[in-house]
């Protein structure tokens, strides 16, 4: 896709999720593709350093949480409006990866995974024991009256967060065809030859870990105003991190567009299981998804499509 047509696209979606805002007044809609939009948010930060880096990463919901959690601090104390919120829980993400990267990126493989696991434990000790976020009994957050000019307060976060998924998918694109990206592409496919070469893996690796917690951040940023009341138990919800890594699997990890693939998917078909069927089910539909991909098409659903364009080019 060209860059002109990529950004009309973008500015295309962004329009679409405004007129929707005044044509739709269900707000069950907004709670639905809110979610779905998240989890693709997520999946694409994912992707940023186990797809594109090939580090595989566990930790998912603690970046999530530090996310969610900072702006349960920063509200109570400063009262700070959701834009500079967003932007906290994306620069203390940023750098709760950038401080991973340090410690675990000399560790490879399944060690590196556990390594990310062991971190969101930490993190989710760390706030059971801290009273003022509320600590393990949790705090409820008010929602903001003012809602600038959409209906309802659920509106206005959806339209916040199909904006911030607009700019994870672009950021994903550009670092994918840029330098950094063939770095870390070169660092998934080899990287001692990568080493060989001249690539400057660690510096790369620190800039994968940063991006993928700002991107984590930022995603768990407005959950707090989404749930109205956050615990351990919601913020570090091992089904979070399932489908962070999931999505990306089942779209095809190699490209930007395959989480994006993943997340629309599994997504919003847990969104029709769950009104049709029941929300129980919504692991069940993720581990049968990630069986039948791994098992069929371990390169996703984009691995699948490039396959499929290559045989029928003569």
């Amino acid at each position: 896709m060209k860059s002109a047509a990529f950004w009309g696209a973008l500015a295309a979606i962004f329009a679409a999720g405004l007129a929707l805002t005044g044509a739709v007044a269900n707000e069950y809609y907004y709670n639905a593709l809110y979610l779905i939009l998240q989890a693709a948010l997520m999946a694409i930060a994912w992707n940023i350093l186990g797809g594109f880096t090939g580090y595989v990463n566990f930790g998912s919901a603690g970046f999530f949480a530090i996310g969610a959690y900072t702006t349960v601090a920063l509200n109570k104390a400063l009262g700070l409006p959701l834009p500079l919120l967003i932007l906290a829980g994306g620069a203390v993400g940023g750098l709760v990866g950038l401080g991973l990267g340090y410690l675990t990126l000399r560790l490879k493989g399944v060690y590196f995974a556990i390594a990310t696991l062991a971190m969101a434990i930490v993190i989710e000790t760390l706030v059971i024991n801290w009273s003022y976020v509320g600590g393990a009994k949790g705090t409820y957050i008010l929602t903001p009256e003012k809602h600038l000019w959409f209906d309802s307060y659920i509106q206005m976060l959806f339209v916040v967060m199909l904006l911030l998924t607009l700019a994870a998918v672009a950021i994903s694109r550009m670092l994918s065809s840029s330098r950094i990206g063939r770095g870390l592409a070169a660092i998934r496919d080899d990287e001692v030859a990568a080493e060989c070469a001249g690539v400057p893996t660690l510096r790369l690796k620190l800039v994968s870990t940063t991006v993928m917690g700002a991107m984590m951040g930022v995603a768990g940023a407005p959950f707090p105003f989404f749930v109205t009341f956050v615990d351990p138990s919601s913020a570090f919800n091992l089904f979070i991190a399932v489908n962070a890594i999931a999505m990306p699997m089942i779209g095809g990890t190699a490209h930007w567009l395959g989480p994006v693939i993943g997340a629309l998917l599994v997504g919003t078909t847990q969104e029709i299981v769950k009104v049709t069927v029941s929300s129980e089910m919504n692991v069940l539909i993720v581990g049968v998804m990630l069986v039948v991909f791994i098992t069929l098409a371990p390169q996703g659903i984009v691995g699948l499509a490039r396959k499929h364009l290559r045989r029928r080019k003569p």
